[in-house]
C-alpha cells in the first residue's frame, strides 16, 4: 500500500471514532509506525536549521497567519511537538478544527481577551456565575476590556458594535448553574461565544456542536486528572487558533512540554475517570439532599463530578472536620476535594455580586473523586455534625 493510500485508510478509519477511543489515541495515531509506544517528550527549546533563508520564511508565514510552521520545529515559543499531541488529541475530543493550549486556563482566556481587543473589540457580555478569577479579570479591566453583566436573555441586547465576546460556563463554577448553549449562541449572531467547559468536559458536552466558537478549559482540572499539572487550552476553529498561536507567541504563555505530555496522558483516561466519579457525586447529591443538616443542593442536570451545597450550620466547620476528602482549591482530581467559594475561589468577586450570583456564604463546592462512595458519605456525615431534627430542609437538588 502507497503512502497516498495510507494517509487514506487512516482518514477512514478515524473518521467516526467514539470518544472513548479517541481520548486514548488521538494524538497518538503515528506512534506504533514510528515503533513506539508512549510519546515522547520533546524537552528543547530550540532547534537546529542550516536553511536561514528557510527560516526566515516561515516566521514570515507564522507571522501573518499564526498557522504551525511546516517542517521542523523552530524555537519552543513557536510550538512543541509534544504540546501539539495534547492539542491535537483535545481538538479532537472536543469536535473542533484545532486547539491551542497555553500555561493555565487564566493564560488562556488572557490570550482570547487580548486577541479580541487587537482588533478593536474590547466590549464583554457576560453571564455570572464564572469563575472567580475570571470575573476578576472582567471586571477590573486588567486587559482594557470593558465587561456587561448580564443573564442569558439579555444577551441580544447587551451587544454593540465593539462587542468581541460573548462569555458563559455551564455548568457555572460554582453553583452548577446550566444556560442552554444553543439559545445563547443564537442570541450571540456573530459574536463569538466562549464557553468555559471545565466542569462538564467534553466528556458530557461539546459546547461547539451548539454553536460556541470558543471552547475554554482550565486543564489544571479533569483533563490533567491527577492534581500535577498547571494548564489551559481553547479548542476553536483554525483561523482564531491562529490569532491564539500568535499572541502566545508574544506574550510568552507556552506550555511546558512536560505538562502537555502528562495532559495527553490524563486524556487518555478522561471518559472512565468522569463518569465513575460522576455516579458517585449523582448518589452524593442525592444523599445530601435528604439530610436535615443540608439546606440545598445544586447538582446539574447534565451530571458531573461536582457537586456544591448550602448548608445550615457553620461550612468553615465543615471544612475543620473532613478527613479522608481533601480541603483545598481546584478540582477534578482523582481524590475528593472541598472549599467554601466565598473565601476562596470566589472572594475576589465582590460581596454583592457573588451573593447575586448564587454564591452564598454557606455554600460548599466539592468535587467528588474516585474513591468508594460510602466512604465519602462517612466522612461528609461526620463532617456536617450533629443531626439536628428540628431544621426543615430545602431537599431541593437540581437535576
Amino acid at each position: 500500500m502507497d503512502t497516498a493510500s495510507t494517509g487514506a485508510y487512516d482518514d477512514v478509519r478515524t473518521a467516526s471514532r467514539a470518544l472513548a477511543t479517541e481520548a486514548v489515541h488521538a494524538g497518538r495515531d503515528d506512534l506504533a509506525r514510528q515503533g513506539l509506544h508512549a510519546p515522547p517528550i520533546d524537552l528543547s527549546t530550540t532547534y537546529p536549521s542550516y536553511d536561514s533563508r528557510g527560516e526566515a520564511a516561515r516566521i514570515d508565514a507564522f507571522a501573518t497567519d499564526g498557522a504551525d510552521p511546516d517542517g521542523p520545529p523552530i524555537y519552543g515559543r513557536l510550538g512543541n511537538p509534544t504540546v501539539a499531541r495534547f492539542e491535537t488529541a483535545l481538538a479532537k475530543l472536543e469536535g473542533t478544527e484545532s486547539a491551542v493550549a497555553f500555561a493555565s486556563g487564566m493564560a488562556a482566556l488572557s490570550a482570547v481577551l487580548l486577541a479580541r481587543s487587537a482588533l478593536g473589540l474590547r466590549h464583554v457580555v457576560a453571564v455570572r456565575p464564572l469563575y472567580g478569577c475570571s470575573d476578576h479579570l472582567l471586571t477590573a479591566g486588567l486587559l482594557g476590556s470593558e465587561v456587561t453583566w448580564t443573564d442569558p436573555a439579555g444577551i441580544a441586547d447587551a451587544l454593540r458594535p465593539d462587542t468581541g465576546l460573548v462569555m458563559v460556563e455551564s455548568p457555572a463554577n460554582p453553583t452548577l448553574a446550566e444556560v442552554d448553549l444553543r439559545a445563547v449562541a443564537h442570541s450571540c449572531g456573530q459574536v463569538p461565544l466562549l464557553a468555559d467547559n471545565t466542569f462538564a468536559t467534553p466528556v458530557l458536552q461539546r459546547p461547539a456542536e451548539h454553536g460556541a466558537r470558543l471552547v475554554l478549559h482550565s486543564a489544571t482540572k479533569y483533563l490533567g486528572g491527577h492534581g500535577d499539572v498547571l494548564a489551559g487550552v481553547v479548542a476553536c476553529d483554525e483561523e482564531f487558533a491562529g490569532q491564539l498561536r500568535k499572541i502566545r507567541f508574544a506574550t510568552g504563555g507556552v506550555l511546558h512540554p512536560l505538562a502537555g505530555y502528562l495532559l495527553l496522558r490524563g486524556l487518555s483516561t478522561l471518559p472512565v475517570r468522569v463518569r465513575a466519579a460522576s455516579a458517585s457525586a449523582a448518589e452524593l447529591a442525592g444523599r445530601l439532599a435528604a439530610d436535615p443538616r443540608v439546606a440545598r443542593v445544586h447538582y446539574p442536570r447534565l451530571g458531573g463530578a461536582m457537586v456544591a451545597f448550602e448548608v445550615h450550620g457553620d461550612p468553615h466547620e465543615v471544612i475543620s472536620r473532613v478527613g479522608l476528602i481533601t480541603p483545598a482549591v481546584s478540582l477534578g482530581s482523582v481524590d475528593t476535594l472541598i472549599q467554601h467559594p466565598a473565601s476562596i475561589s470566589h472572594r475576589i468577586v465582590d460581596a454583592d455580586d457573588r451573593r447575586g450570583a448564587g454564591v452564598s456564604d454557606r455554600l460548599l463546592r466539592m468535587s467528588v473523586g474516585l474513591e468508594d462512595v460510602d466512604d465519602l458519605w462517612a466522612d461528609l456525615d461526620h463532617a456536617l455534625g450533629e443531626r439536628n431534627r428540628t431544621l426543615v430542609p430545602l431537599r431541593e437538588a437540581v437535576r
